[in-house]
């Protein structure tokens, strides 16, 4: 996928030498159906940069895929109500009628020069900043586990189906009682004790990390390969088991990654191990779906598979899902410092902040890898449609709970 992607970055040193053709011409944006309210972005501060051109890489940033991933996006914002907000929880980003002129166009690019050119004449790259200047960018991947049918060692933990008697409440689901009562429903260390149903059956520690990740794929001897999808969890804060052992002195700090604490778990045994699983308290539950297209990873928040390097998960309590987005960071797995577009697909608990993005590398143990190697800050811009980032920009800034920077 690295060399895909050095290939693609190369075509498009190419094409942006070459003469392109003029820029589709404006397509007319709907009115919204109502007035754009004025609620204030959580803390962060938005600035507007001169151009695409002030992107940095912007020029050579790959961009078939992540505009392959924003048309998956399109297919969902194109069946919702033109009138509703992008996300009720950042109206800053206008309404779905706002959008949709952009989805129609970017499905005449042929090619990379066109598809920057349809990006550059209706979009305004908008930077989020945290006035703390706080700023994080980690990767996650799509693991790839051995599973069997049924319990054989070393595979025999359960990976979790949906319970029968768990109730949807939120981000609180109940426990339903045999005599119909509900409460919270229990712990990891509870579940495990009394037992789960299972989709597959697998190594203890890969069922771990499994429900760490939030989703994976299971290949069984016969050579069939299932996805198991995140289904639900069981209400409970997450809670890291990595800086328990450190804190216990049973792994150092340079221990605490996947790899580390794998190892450290072959090691201590099942006893310990169970032990050290049991401090965080939160459990993930699936459900069986076929593999379907192996290119693509597993449905991300917004409902659509995800894309090597091309989609992010972010923090829904500040962004919508489906935007595209620019990102300046660095990571070994990157190949070092690295540029490009990707598409808001995706949450997680651990997302939060305004400047904050986990970057999905693939599927596979070499995904893996280079999905662990990235932990750094970095800069983060949204492509906004230009009428939504001009209202921006006149708004009276005070009431929108941000400074906007000079065009």
């Amino acid at each position: 996928m690295l060399r895909r992607l050095l290939l693609l970055a190369s075509a498009c040193v190419l094409a942006a030498c070459q003469s392109a053709p003029p820029p589709p011409a404006p397509v007319p944006v709907p009115a919204p159906t109502r007035p754009v309210d004025t609620t204030p972005l959580p803390p962060a501060a938005i600035e507007r940069p001169a151009s695409f051109l002030d992107l940095p890489g912007w020029d050579t940033a790959p961009i078939e895929l992540p505009l392959s991933a924003f048309k998956r996006s399109c297919v969902k914002l194109q069946d919702r109500s033109a009138g509703d907000y992008l996300a009720n929880v950042a109206p800053w980003a206008g309404h779905v009628a706002e959008w949709l002129p952009a989805c129609d166009a970017v499905n005449e690019a042929v090619d990379d020069a066109t598809a920057r050119q349809i990006l550059e004449a209706l979009f305004t790259p908008v930077e989020i900043i945290d006035p703390a200047g706080k700023s994080r960018f980690t990767g996650y991947f799509e693991p790839l586990y051995e599973a069997r049918y049924t319990p054989t060692p070393p595979f025999t933990e359960p990976v979790p189906a949906l319970p029968a008697d768990l109730v949807p409440n939120g981000a609180s689901p109940k426990q339903r009682l045999r005599d119909g009562r509900t409460r919270p429903y229990p712990s990891r260390a509870e579940i495990t004790t009394n037992g789960v149903s299972a989709i597959a059956y697998a190594h203890p520690a890969d069922v771990f990390f499994l429900q760490i990740q939030g989703s994976g794929r299971l290949k069984f001897p016969d050579g069939r390969t299932v996805r198991a999808a995140y289904a639900a969890h069981n209400g409970h804060p997450f809670k890291s088991t990595a800086n328990w052992l450190m804190e216990t002195g049973r792994i150092t700090a340079g221990e605490a990654s996947m790899q580390g604490i794998r190892a450290w778990m072959d090691r201590a045994g099942p006893i310990e191990t169970r032990l050290a699983m049991n401090q965080n308290p939160r459990f993930v539950f699936f459900r069986a779906l076929p593999e379907g297209d192996p290119n693509l990873g597993p449905e991300g928040a917004q409902g659509v598979p995800l894309t090597p390097l091309s989609s992010m998960a972010v923090d829904t309590d500040i962004h919508p899902l489906g935007v595209p987005m620019y990102v300046q960071t660095t990571a070994p797995g990157l190949g070092g410092d690295w540029a490009g577009m990707l598409i808001a697909q995706d949450t997680g608990g651990a997302i939060k902040g305004a400047v904050r993005g986990d970057l999905y590398f693939g599927t596979g143990p070499e995904a893996g890898e280079r999905a662990g190697t990235m932990n750094a800050p970095g800069r983060l811009w949204v492509f906004l449609p230009r009428a939504v980032a001009d209202r921006l920009q006149g708004a009276d800034v005070a009431s929108l709970g941000f400074h906007a920077g000079a065009p």
